[in-house]
């Protein structure tokens, strides 16, 4: 075989560590990037947190160019101005890094510091910025934990504190018994060897009947017909309780499919009496252990705040969510351009570090605003009416809009979140399907939902609407939606179907 030689063109995409930290960083939600920041300031030497005083001249220019596009005349202007005004802290000029800087210079020279906000720093967000969503309740006491607690404050013998012990053991998150009195009982005789002082199944009970008197009340229950009855026993001089008591001791059945007709019979009620009965088990908490959680309460900080200036949606991002980030000056000028020492190419890798990793930042903010900016570009009619002007929208729309991939619009709109004048979103909720209307339009499946609750929220409770009048509704106002549709969406939102609307609606 005679030997040659071949030239092959061809193209890939080359994933550098650098372009992975930038997608990594673009994906990370607020907390998670406060996480990372911390990490890079601690593990480089040549990243640093900037004073404050250092950007105050900065942010008054910023202020002043702000307040000098507001009072421009023409929309089209002060959409131009916003573009430049309410970006990055960035010049277009500054966007653009040399991948190499000489070594004898300044680090300003070629790049205007990041100015990133610590939280607290600027006095004229810290309203909004407090304006935060939280997602789980509780405080860091896990439930066995807060039930022992009590348990320590009683008066018991070591055989009494080991049953009662087992006994938390056995109860789950919603504060339900899940091991039957029998199968404690025996898990407790094993452990102990002389049989003299074997436990009997009625000790194992009366420290059930104790611990079902902790907080919160209808704990340890073993079903939640004797939790409901263990709160019951809680209210006094409550109108209907006695009824309420025999409604979930012998007809919870009944209740629990909305069968007042029948209860009112077996039970001989009138209206009156049986909504008092179902008022009082309406009290009751079927998750007694809900409020007892050991997660710890997570927040939600905003990264875009939105507001409405001279009649014009401006965008901006939130300043307060990471510190300010910039370069060690000392550090830099301790970079000497021949030496080849440990120390000083250590200086040098750090110094590249430093700034691939300030130029993530700033590219992981940048398209930030760029995605939020075609959002609410898209979605003014939901900022200024509400969910029924929401337009369908998809990712593939934003993504050619800002000339991105739509794997990176997914990134962008993941845990991130807007601030707005009718409350926080997440980048996702202004994303849904679309349904044809009758002139050729298109409707979103957010703003059909918020027609549908609109509907039942104005029915007549004795002739509750069924999915298919208000489908039949919709489609008389030109939207072409099917009966399946309709209760597809009322399911999603929770709502139950026209028959047990009907009956859960008792007239006193």
């Amino acid at each position: 075989m005679k030997q040659s030689l071949q030239l092959k063109i061809g193209q890939h995409l080359a994933m550098t560590p650098q372009l992975q930290q930038a997608i990594r960083l673009l994906q990370l939600s607020t907390l998670e990037l406060q996480t990372e920041i911390q990490e890079a300031l601690e593990s480089n030497l040549m990243l640093e947190v900037e004073d404050e005083a250092s950007h105050l001249d900065k942010e008054e220019t910023l202020n002043n160019a702000n307040t000098q596009n507001d009072d421009s005349s023409s929309e089209r202007a002060n959409t131009a101005d916003e573009n430049e005004s309410d970006s990055l802290e960035f010049s277009e000029k500054e966007q653009k890094i040399p991948d190499e800087l000489p070594i004898d210079s300044e680090w300003d020279d070629h790049y205007e510091t990041a100015s990133y906000a610590s939280s607290g720093g600027n006095t004229q967000n810290d309203e909004v910025t407090r304006d935060f969503t939280e997602y789980n309740s509780g405080d860091n006491q896990s439930l066995g934990a807060y039930l022992e607690e009590q348990l320590n404050l009683r008066s018991l013998s070591k055989t009494d504190f080991l049953i009662g012990t087992t006994i938390i053991d056995s109860i789950n998150d919603d504060g339900y018994l899940e091991d039957s009195i029998e199968n404690i009982l025996e898990g407790l005789n094993v452990r102990i060897t002389n049989p003299e002082m074997e436990i009997s199944i009625e000790e194992v009970e009366a420290m059930l009947r104790l611990i079902q008197q902790f907080d919160p009340i209808g704990v340890a229950a073993r079903d939640l017909r004797e939790s409901m009855l263990i709160q019951l026993a809680e209210f006094e001089n409550l109108t209907g309780l006695h009824n309420a008591k025999e409604i979930v001791d012998q007809h919870l059945t009944l209740l629990a499919a909305h069968d007042y007709n029948k209860l009112k019979k077996q039970l001989k009620l009138s209206d009156t009496e049986l909504h008092d009965a179902v008022s009082v088990i309406q009290l009751l908490n079927p998750r007694p252990a809900s409020q007892v959680s050991g997660t710890k309460a997570q927040y939600v900080i905003p990264d875009i705040f939105v507001k409405k200036q001279n009649g014009i949606w401006r965008v901006k991002l939130n300043p307060d969510i990471t510190p300010k980030l910039g370069i060690n000056k000392q550090y830099t000028s301790m970079i000497k351009r021949s030496d080849k020492s440990d120390d000083n190419n250590l200086l040098r890798s750090h110094l590249q570090e430093a700034r691939w990793f300030i130029k993530s930042l700033h590219s992981r903010n940048d398209t930030l605003l760029k995605v939020a900016k075609s959002i609410v570009d898209r979605q003014r009619g939901f900022l200024e009416h509400g969910e029924e002007a929401m337009k369908p929208m998809v990712l593939r729309d934003i993504a050619e809009e800002v000339e991105m991939h739509e794997s990176t619009i997914s990134r962008v709109t993941t845990q991130k979140f807007m601030h707005t004048p009718r409350g926080i979103f997440e980048f996702k909720y202004f994303f849904s399907s679309h349904v044809a209307t009758a002139d050729g339009g298109e409707c979103s499946a957010t703003a059909i939902r918020a027609m549908i609750r609109k509907l039942i929220a104005a029915e007549n409770i004795e002739k509750p609407l069924s999915d298919s009048k208000i489908a039949d509704t919709l489609i008389a106002t030109g939207i072409n939606v099917a009966r399946r549709t309709v209760a597809k969406y009322r399911e999603a939102m929770a709502i139950p179907p026209s028959n047990e609307r009907k009956r859960l609606n008792i007239s006193p």
